[in-house]
């Protein structure tokens, strides 16, 4: 009993860790936010942004402009259009991942409304200086916010079901890795500034944490309902 007793009390000092770390991120993503709109729009303060261009500046060269151009394109919207589909493809073939398939098609398509919706509202242009044609605006970046919050949404899912332990951890530095880079390739190629591309992390996060929340109640009130019936 004693040890039973034990076990819960360490099981409950768990889940109040990773609730007040997820609510942390959650504000954390949510200031930094206000704080690059607030920093671009009534401060008007480029120095974030003209010391990341000068730092990518500083190792410009034709074969890493070729590399990045390769790493933004994991986030670009021609491979966001195909690649989330098929990741939901794949899960529905297993039954007990198909929640988590339909969780993939509903965050990335919101995140990518949601990120049209903002860049409508901020309607800041993109740099001038531009190492490629790119249409649209520039705040937040939706290599950073779509991106990251698709590949943080695989993270999740990996976490979820990846039994190894050494698998797991691999594939969640990769991921992390490749969201990183995507949003310093927007830096480097000057399609995008530092504070957008911050911006669009935070966003992305933000719409992550909140989207998995929403989706995880209503999956318990379904589980109710269908308890009830049975009852």
């Amino acid at each position: 009993m004693k040890r039973l007793t034990q076990k819960l009390l360490s099981l409950l000092a768990l889940l109040s860790a990773e609730v007040v770390v997820l609510w942390a991120v959650f504000f954390g993503c949510l200031l930094l936010f206000l704080a690059m709109a607030n920093e671009v729009f009534r401060q008007g303060d480029t120095a974030l942004d003209d010391a990341l261009f000068r730092f990518a500046d500083g190792h410009t060269s034709p074969p890493v402009t070729r590399l990045m151009i390769g790493i933004s394109f994991f986030a670009s919207a021609e491979y966001l259009l195909v690649v989330p589909p098929l990741v939901v493809l794949v899960l529905s073939f297993f039954k007990g991942l198909r929640w988590l398939g339909l969780k993939v098609l509903l965050i990335s398509m919101s995140s990518a409304i949601l990120n049209q919706v903002m860049k409508r509202i901020f309607e800041r242009p993109r740099p001038e200086m531009a190492m490629l044609e790119q249409s649209g605006l520039s705040f937040p970046s939706g290599h950073a916010m779509i991106g990251g919050s698709f590949y943080g949404l695989l993270i999740y899912i990996v976490w979820q079901t990846v039994p190894h332990r050494g698998w797991r951890w691999a594939l969640i530095l990769l991921l992390t890795l490749l969201i990183l880079l995507i949003g310093y390739s927007r830096i480097y190629l000057k399609v995008h500034y530092a504070t957008d591309v911050l911006a669009g992390y935070a966003m992305g996060l933000l719409w992550l944490l909140l989207s998995l929340y929403l989706m995880r109640r209503l999956e318990e009130v379904f589980v109710e309902k269908v308890e009830e019936k049975q009852a």
